[in-house]
């Protein structure tokens, strides 16, 4: 799974960091950054899908890979 990051449209809520932080982490200013190049680690698929189902803003994106 691969999910990308729509940096411009992130509003720096954190709840991807929270839900899974092996794939997000938040800059100085809270706003999220992609880790891996957006390769969901194995085995964090779910942890993966609740951030983009409990982004307020939509900002992840599942991609075809």
């Amino acid at each position: 799974m691969k999910v990308r990051l729509e940096s411009a449209t992130c509003e720096g809520f954190g709840t991807c960091a929270n839900h899974a932080p092996n794939l997000f982490e938040l800059d100085e200013w809270g706003y999220a950054i992609l880790k891996h190049d957006g390769q969901v680690p194995a085995g964090e698929e779910s942890l993966a899908k609740r951030a983009i189902i409990d982004c307020p803003v939509h900002a992840i994106i599942t991609t075809e890979e």
